[in-house]
């Protein structure tokens, strides 16, 4: 949680100094943001190639370990689906875009800014960190009410890393490498999900 917190102070900052005139104009070009979003899809890449866990909950779990991530996904979604229906002014398209964050708000904020301009970013950005918040706060009631792979799947990409300490504290040990698997896989889904709702 102090992380998010860190991340959301930045933000905040950010916007307080853009308003007040106190960001260099070098640093308003829309290059900036295109090699931060590359940078951060370089670091994505080698999570992911330096995922060793990944491979051994494969061999451990076998195929039906894929059915989680495919669940959060499809859950996603449908959620979002749902609730575009009370967001008139907002197309399916960009509601699904920022569902497709899966919490990670710092690479698809950048990428919704991108394809949609700041206002549709920021509401990525604020969306998926009530995301990670929810898990942080909630996992011991999701536990309770919907079972140990509740705050997994509800955690999106962040199980691999900010939630994996929660998620292993009230689902058990047991239940790390998928997190680690989950996240991983949701991570690289974020990418490509975003670019393709945004792209339509």
């Amino acid at each position: 949680m102090k992380q998010s917190l860190v991340y959301l102070l930045f933000f905040i900052t950010g916007v307080a100094l853009a308003l007040n005139g106190l960001i260099p104009e070098l640093l308003l070009g829309s290059d900036i943001s295109k090699w931060v979003l590359f940078f951060l899809l370089f670091l994505v890449g080698m999570q992911i190639g330096s995922g060793k866990n990944m491979f051994a909950a494969l061999k451990r779990y076998g195929w039906k370990i894929t059915l989680i991530p495919l669940a959060t996904t499809i859950g996603t979604f449908s959620g979002v689906a749902l609730v575009s229906l009370l967001l008139p002014d907002r197309s399916l398209t960009d509601c699904l875009g920022v569902g497709a964050g899966f919490a990670y708000y710092s690479l698809s904020s950048i990428l919704i800014t991108e394809f949609r301009g700041a206002g549709l970013g920021t509401v990525a950005l604020l969306a998926n960190i009530m995301r990670e918040f929810s898990v942080l706060i909630l996992a011991p009631w999701m536990v309770k009410r919907f079972g140990k792979l509740a705050p997994i799947s509800a955690g999106g990409a962040t199980t691999m890393d900010t939630t994996l300490p929660i998620i292993t504290k009230f689902s058990g040990t047991e239940y790390v490498t998928i997190a680690l698997f989950h996240g991983m896989i949701i991570d690289f889904s974020v990418p490509l999900w975003v670019s393709f709702f945004l792209s339509l």
